[in-house]
This record gives structure tokens, sequence and C-alpha cells, in this order.
């Protein structure tokens, strides 16, 4: 059974960084793409980044330049670097990833990201 477990959320002030972090389980020949996305209340979750198993990145328009997206094969780990940090990027942060060899999506139950201004 795939388990995905995020941390590393928390309060911080505008300009601050935070660097949030994702571990994935369960999966026989380990995880393909993997990234991390963003629900604010009231608001539709979005794509935040993404990176396959390759190394390919992808960013929100958003977000390039700010926040780094990471990820280990070995430890079947993905990490955001948040810096300069913003209120508006204030949700929950939810780590999605997919199994190799496989195309179905697994979500962990997500961690609070606010940001004060």
């Amino acid at each position: 059974q795939v388990q995905v477990v995020e941390s590393g959320g928390g309060l911080v002030q505008a300009g601050g960084s935070l660097r949030l972090s994702c571990a994935a389980s369960g999966s026989t020949f380990g995880f393909g793409a993997m990234g991390w996305y963003r629900q604010a209340p009231g608001k539709e979750r979005e794509l935040v980044a993404d990176v396959s198993r390759s190394g390919t990145l992808n960013y929100a328009d958003y977000v390039k330049g700010r926040f780094t997206i990471s990820r280990d094969n070995a430890k079947n780990t993905v990490s955001l670097q948040m810096n300069s940090l913003k209120p508006e990027d204030t949700a929950v942060y939810f780590c999605k990833v997919k199994r190799r060899f496989g195309e179905g999506d697994y979500w962990g139950q997500g961690t609070q990201v606010t940001v004060s201004s």
C-alpha cells in the first residue's frame, strides 16, 4: 500500500522561508513523477511544482524564482524549498506521487503553510 507523508509546514512571516518534505513508500520499483500542490480556502487545488523521475522540473509561474523542488530517488522523497514567501502562498500543501511503471496518483494528507503579513 502506497503511503505519502508530508512535513515541514508552519507559520512564517512574509519574506521568510520554509522547506517541505514528502516521504513516499510502498512501491516495489519506486516512484515516477512527484510533486507539490496547494489549496487555499475556497479555491481549487493547484500545481505548485513537480519533477519527473529523470529530473525534469515543472513550476507554476507564480513560484518560479522563489521555490525549488528536488527529489531523491534512493530515499523516495521530494522536497520543496520555499523562499521569499508571500501571504498569498498561505494554503495546505499536498504531496502527490505516481508509482513507477504505473499511472495512479497517491496523495498525502497535506501540511499547512501560513504566511503572515
